[in-house]
């Protein structure tokens, strides 16, 4: 395949972005409703549990389908109009914070999916927070107006008064939540009316009225629809692509992802107004251009995706220059070279060789063993290294046995793994020996996660043991770990990166340690500062 030279060209009409909101928001819904409409897929299984439906393409563990909510990220790689859509479906769980924190640092932009009916939830609060500290500029997508909700004002002024983010409609409801009529396309002035299609397995039709016929035939509540968006544009709501870009300002769409409307409008939008790959700074500061030398990092790591083969996939995002299936790359975390022979674009779990990838692509390098999550990969000289991905504070804490002590080597290989893929955090120590490493995570639902996949993946069943502890430290100086390791309320365990990390039962028995220490040397920044930022 010919490789195109004009890196710049390519990588602008890249649109790499990821969907972020509160658990059940419909999110994995919208992911397939876009790529339906995008025509790379025919038929859409967003509902979950329904006879004769089947899952949607992203959700494709078998603990994602069985309990209709998103596990893992998952990437999906299509094209639209002129462009190539990088569209990254990311977990909704809390529990699973610190995977969709990692997804969001290899995006330019995202979708704010919210609920008609629940605005603002916590979830969707904390992401917003790691968007608005990275600057990636938000789109708003209010979903499930075919359901009773909220007044669409409401939910507008909601934005301003808790994330002081500007509303700018691009579309209005014709009609309250719960009696969809369609949508005010604010830029055309038209009303477009949508056609249910049958459970919403395709691409709903639209037609589009002007305003004098939309008047006549929908009265007053076309009326009502014109004036509640004129009002909120003159109150500061006038769309302006500059605050977007900015991220101070949301463009809002309205719509029904489970039955596909206005999907196509957030589909246009995302191609039309999404920025492109930009210069990404590196761990020195310094901006890396698109059109340098290939380098890219890896921000997920995940096996089991190909039940024949069992093997690893590294997800990396190219940042710069163009990347060549084959090519030999530099690992800048260990100095050694990769080679990149086994090559692959991802759509869910179905994947195709890819020959060539630009900046904002996402690619899936297979039997990738040697790869961790926040790897660098480059090409050439000089070497260049992006920051290092954050590791969530655990905030629980369980020991994992076998349960059938046959199978140890099946066992080590599982949790070598998990750990490698940020399931879960493993943790290890002298005093409690390899045979029970401990599983840290940010919430209890990871542990569910690590359990079935040690059995289902590993053919090693596990039981997991619960510890106590409530209130971590990062301690920084090892001669002290003794100190801690000597009574029943403190514990200390080592990472896996090597942080050794101070284990408390709560707060009190954090401040007792001290009193009897005063030289302790915790670090009360905790373990990272992604806890701060997810």
């Amino acid at each position: 395949m010919a490789v195109d030279t004009d890196v710049l060209a390519t990588a602008g009409r890249r649109r790499t972005f990821a969907v972020i909101s509160h658990p059940d928001a419909g999110k994995s819904t919208l992911t397939e409703a876009l790529a339906l409409h995008a025509k790379v897929i025919s038929e859409a299984g967003a509902v979950h549990g329904k006879a004769g439906r089947r899952g949607v393409v992203s959700d494709w563990m078998e603990m994602e389908q069985a309990r209709g909510i998103s596990i893992t990220s998952a990437a999906l790689q299509f094209g639209y109009r002129d462009c190539v859509v990088n569209l990254l479906d990311t977990p909704g769980h809390a529990d699973f914070s610190e995977d969709t924190y990692r997804v969001l640092t290899a995006v330019d932009s995202a979708v704010m999916l919210l609920d008609a009916a629940k605005g603002l939830e916590p979830q969707t609060l904390k992401l917003f927070e790691v968007c608005r500290h990275r600057d990636i500029p938000v789109i708003t997508f209010i979903n499930k107006w075919d359901r009773p909700g909220r007044d669409a004002l409401a939910l507008c002024d909601e934005l301003v008064e808790r994330i002081g983010l500007q509303p700018m409609p691009l579309t209005w409801p014709v009609g309250e939540a719960g009696h969809f009529r369609g949508v005010v396309d604010l830029v055309t002035g038209e009303f477009v009316r949508y056609e249910r299609t049958a459970g919403g397995a395709t691409a709903a039709a639209e037609e589009h009225l002007d305003a004098e016929r939309a008047l006549a035939e929908v009265g007053p509540e076309w009326t009502r629809a014109v004036e509640e968006a004129e009002l909120l544009a003159m109150s500061g709501g006038e769309f302006d692509r500059e605050r977007y870009l900015k991220a101070s300002a949301t463009p809002v769409l309205f719509g029904a992802a489970v039955l596909n409307f206005g999907v196509r409008h957030l589909l246009d939008l995302l191609v039309s107004l999404a920025p492109p790959p930009s210069a990404r700074p590196d761990a020195a500061g310094d901006e890396r251009p698109v059109d340098a030398p290939f380098s890219g990092f890896v921000f997920k790591v995940q096996t089991g995706m190909d039940r024949a083969h069992r093997d690893q996939v590294a997800f990396a995002r190219v940042c710069s220059g163009v990347f060549e299936r084959g090519m030999v790359v530099t690992n800048a975390t260990t100095g050694r070279p990769f080679a990149t022979k086994y090559t692959q674009q991802m759509f869910g779990r179905e994947r195709s060789t890819v020959d060539t990838a630009y900046p904002g692509d996402v690619i899936g390098l297979v039997n990738a063993t040697a790869l961790r999550v926040g790897d660098t990969l480059y090409a050439g000289k000089p070497a260049v290294r992006y920051p290092r991905l954050p590791t969530f504070t655990p905030t629980a804490f369980a020991v994992a046995r076998p349960t059938d002590l046959g199978k140890a080597k099946q066992f080590r290989r599982g949790v070598e793994q998990l750990g490698a893929e940020g399931v879960v955090q493993v943790l290890t120590s002298d005093r409690r020996g390899d045979a029970a490493p401990v599983f840290a995570a940010v919430g209890p639902m990871q542990f569910e996660v690590a359990a079935h996949r040690m059995d289902a993946e590993f053919n090693s069943p596990i039981r997991l043991d619960h510890l106590p502890y409530r209130t971590v430290r990062r301690l920084l100086d090892p001669a002290q770990a003794p100190i801690l390791n000597t009574g029943t309320r403190s514990e200390v365990l080592v990472r896996a990166d090597g942080t050794l990390l101070a284990l408390f039962l709560d707060e009190i028995s954090l401040g007792m340690a001290r009193r009897l220490n005063p030289d302790l040397a915790l670090d009360d920044s905790l373990v990272d500062n992604a806890d701060d930022q997810a």
